[in-house]
């Protein structure tokens, strides 16, 4: 399967909130709050403005983080990118 590239949404749309275990995402587009779990908002985070797969995702966070197997961390990243595009969160480009 191939690697989709997403974009996030524009930072000013979102406003990140942690709360313990959790974040809420705040999406001011649609008026909706998102509670969601690590790595969910770091993801958004490593995503920035540009468009980004997972493999460009999971290496920008492997930067940051000890992600330790890259093909599993490419995987999750990818599970959790579709599910963001669920939420609206990020959309594919």
């Amino acid at each position: 399967m191939a690697d989709r590239t997403y974009r996030a949404a524009p930072p000013d749309a979102l406003c990140v909130e942690p709360l313990g275990d959790l974040a809420l995402i705040f999406d001011r587009r649609s008026t909706q709050t998102h509670i969601v779990v690590s790595p969910m908002p770091e993801i958004l985070a490593a995503m920035g403005a540009d468009g980004c797969n997972a493999a460009a995702v999971a290496a920008r966070l492997a930067a940051a983080f000890d992600l330790g197997d890259a093909d599993g961390a490419q995987a999750l990243v990818a599970e959790r990118l579709v599910e963001l595009a669920e939420l609206g969160l990020v959309a594919p480009v």
